[in-house]
């Protein structure tokens, strides 16, 4: 255990965080995601919820300022009703911990699964919701920002 770091942020999570380089994307998946089928690099957090994961991996890096969409959700397929309260949830700890950052990305499923092939790591989490997962790109810590 460290101090400062949540305790939902396991080794492997910690070490995958601190390799990846700005630019690059995280897929944090839903319980039913393909992960080891569209990545070679999975990390398991079986029962924990993404937002709960978001808060930890925010603390620990920020999202890419140059880019117009550095967080991207699956949009729903044909005739699924999508519930927004998912969303919702994860922007609240999107916006408490980078406010200011630009409106998520729907993009469709299989060219969400598309990018999550190229993704650094597919982060395997315990939501269970609909449209649970969401990608995040590491951005470049600010100048004069404290580490």
């Amino acid at each position: 255990m460290l101090i400062g770091i949540d305790p939902v942020i396991s080794p492997e999570l910690l070490d995958v965080l601190f390799r990846m380089g700005h630019g690059d994307e995280i897929v944090l998946a839903d319980a039913f995601f393909p992960g080891d089928s569209c990545n070679a690099r999975v990390i398991r957090a079986d029962g924990i919820r993404v937002p709960a994961l978001l808060d930890g991996i925010l603390a620990l890096i920020n999202l890419d300022s140059y880019v117009p969409h550095p967080v991207a959700m699956m949009a729903p397929g044909q005739g699924d009703v999508l519930d927004e309260t998912v969303e919702e949830s994860y922007r609240a700890v999107i916006d408490r911990r980078w406010p200011g950052t630009p409106a998520t990305e729907r993009i469709e499923r299989f060219a969400f699964y598309e990018r999550a092939k190229k993704a650094f790591a597919v982060l395997m989490t315990g939501e269970t919701v609909k449209y649970g997962n969401i990608i995040l790109k590491k951005g470049v810590i600010p100048l004069g920002k404290p580490l």
